[in-house]
């Protein structure tokens, strides 16, 4: 067993793990941030993507270990205690979700995405959510919510 410490959504937290506890499993499991989804454990879907140290990473591909002492940002960290989050009110108002166990995954990607390009493309946005599966929508919906949110940012920016 292994002590670990992590600064999850702002606040540290802690627990022992055993070396081969998944990120992913540590999250949800110990940690309750239950937001994080596990969809099938070889990194294929992307519903369990969180930041660490301000990158998105599939946290079914890290040992939580590998984490101690790094800023881990879930879902559950991208909307405060009174509204959502702009991407995830993107994802609302744009019905850009259906079944709903995707969606963390690909708003942690649009995130990381935003970040990197302000204004991407829908073929940009496309091409980076590559790794995330998503059966129940098309994808059609999802761009346009992160478009919405690159043009309102952009907006606000000008502004």
């Amino acid at each position: 067993m292994e002590f670990v410490e992590l600064i999850v959504n702002g606040r540290t937290l802690s627990g022992e793990v055993e070396g081969r506890k998944l990120l992913s499993e540590f999250l949800r499991e110990d940690l309750r941030c239950t937001g994080t989804h596990i969809g099938c454990d070889t990194s294929q879907c992307g519903a369990c993507v969180v930041h660490v140290g301000g990158k998105a990473v599939k946290s079914c591909t890290m040992f939580a270990w590998e984490a101690d002492g790094m800023e881990v940002v879930t879902i559950e960290g991208m909307a405060d205690e009174d509204s959502l989050g702009d991407i995830q009110q993107a994802f609302q108002d744009n019905h850009a979700l259906q079944c709903g166990f995707c969606t963390p995954g690909m708003v942690m990607s649009a995130a990381a995405l935003l970040d990197e390009n302000p204004d991407p493309s829908d073929a940009e946005i496309r091409d980076y959510l590559e790794g995330n599966l998503c059966r129940c929508t098309g994808y059609q919906n999802i761009v346009k919510a992160i478009r919405s949110v690159a043009e309102q940012r952009e907006s606000a920016a000008a502004a």
